[in-house]
């Protein structure tokens, strides 16, 4: 049997391409709550969860992200690190990164967020409290507390912090 020289082989296999292997997504776990079920009292978990049915009571996922569908009515008390409104929420939001509210959604009630967004046409009713970012490190400590007069004018003038469209 006739076998290729070293030199055959280093050429075989630098004409080769060589693809890494694909790295495979982890597919997200989100909990539903369909349009026609009515849930009472509190949800708490570690997954995401999408509302399109009725909720009422408390919603704690501290680490996730809840999304109120737009046929989702939710009564209720929202802590999370992520919330998109698309229907309608009476009840007080604290969210440790995000608060979407998009052009149909409305949000009757008080909310704590390090960021915000208010599309044209969504409805706003309430308090808004926007917190800085919270540094892990000594540097990003002492900026935060340097920071703290700054944040506690736009406190004192809750005016200018509500940001209210309606339709």
């Amino acid at each position: 049997m006739l076998q290729p020289s070293d030199s055959q082989k280093s050429q075989s296999s630098s004409n080769q391409s060589f693809a890494p292997p694909r790295a495979v997504a982890v597919p997200v776990e989100q909990a539903t709550i369909g349009r026609s079920l009515v849930v009472k009292g509190e949800i708490s978990g570690s997954e995401s969860l999408y509302i399109d049915g009725k909720v009422e009571g408390t919603i704690n996922l501290s680490d996730s992200r809840v999304t109120i569908g737009r046929n989702g009515s939710v009564a209720a008390s929202i802590s999370a690190r992520e919330v998109v409104i698309l229907g309608k929420v009476h009840g007080n939001i604290q969210v440790t990164d995000r608060l979407d509210i998009r052009s149909e959604g409305s949000l009757t009630g008080d909310v704590i967020t390090q960021r915000i967004s208010v599309e044209d046409g969504a409805i706003l009713k309430g308090s808004v409290q926007v917190r800085a970012v919270q540094h892990k490190n000594a540097q990003g400590q002492a900026k935060s507390a340097s920071a703290e007069p700054a944040k506690q004018n736009v406190a004192e003038q809750p005016k200018a912090a509500v940001a209210v469209a309606s339709v």
